[in-house]
């Protein structure tokens, strides 16, 4: 469950703390629906992509599978250890401080990860390295239980971490996510050099099983932050929340995107 701050770039131990177990971060994380990744595909000029934030490739794996070469950027080593044992070239640095030498890309994407990133900074660095024409995709995904375990799970969250942001619930919903939209494109506006962006929207479900959501849980950004024992009162309480609930459940899951296209530079 990630969480959503009002100026979150600045967090940085909770930026950098997913690489802590990238193997199950890897496992766990939902994938990216067919839809996203076919639009993006369809809406841009060619095949070559930047993924930003790439953290094991769980996105840039699924361009690779669309036809698309990636080149990956990720500030943490571990995890650009994971993606590139996946087969995906990764380059170890903020995207701020990236250096492209040279290279171009027809899209930059960048899943779950964008709010880390400075939105003018990260702009106007995609804004240099896309061809005119090529084209910036963000997106994140919401998770939506249904609400009698969502109102379980928040239950656990508050009587184990209170006065956290969890405490109020892990599961902020769209609208909260949407701050992320407005961040990103407000971020391309105040570079320039991109024409007006789009907001797209994609919805699935996927299945989850007690052991498969408690595999999740500690995916979440600064989950290790957490004193151990902690977590592991929050996983059992967790845990008891879906066995309460059958065992299993249907998570209902919204992927948001904001995007735009490199405009062509000015005639001199």
């Amino acid at each position: 469950m990630p969480t959503v701050h009002e100026d979150p770039h600045r967090a940085r131990d909770v930026a950098e703390s997913f690489g802590v177990d990238p193997e199950r971060y890897d496992r766990a994380r939902p994938r990216y629906p067919d839809a996203l990744v076919e639009r993006v595909v369809a809406a841009s000029p060619g095949g070559l992509v930047l993924d930003v934030g790439c953290g094991t490739g769980i996105a840039a794996r699924r361009f690779q599978a669309a036809g698309c070469t990636v080149l990956g950027v990720d500030p943490d080593p571990r995890m650009a250890d994971r993606a590139r044992g996946q087969g995906l070239a990764v380059d170890v640095a903020t995207f701020e401080e990236w250096d492209p030498a040279g290279r171009t890309f027809d899209a930059v994407v960048s899943g779950m990860t964008w709010h880390w990133v400075e939105p003018v900074a990260g702009a106007r660095k995609a804004a240099q390295v896309l061809r005119p024409g090529g084209r910036i995709a963000l997106f994140w995904y919401v998770l939506q239980p249904p609400p009698d375990l969502a109102e379980a799970f928040t239950a656990v969250y508050r009587r184990l971490l209170p006065g956290t942001p969890l405490a109020n619930g892990p599961f902020p919903g769209v609208d909260a996510y949407s701050a992320n939209l407005t961040r990103a494109a407000d971020g391309m506006a105040e570079a320039g050099g991109f024409g007006e962006p789009e907001r797209w929207r994609f919805d699935w479900d996927r299945a989850y099983d007690r052991d498969g959501w408690l595999e999740f849980v500690p995916t979440a950004g600064g989950f290790h932050l957490i004193p151990a024992d902690t977590r592991e009162e929050l996983l059992a309480g967790l845990g008891a929340a879906v066995d309460a609930a059958g065992g299993g459940f249907t998570m209902h899951l919204t992927a948001i995107a904001v995007s735009a296209v490199r405009a062509p530079a000015p005639p001199r």
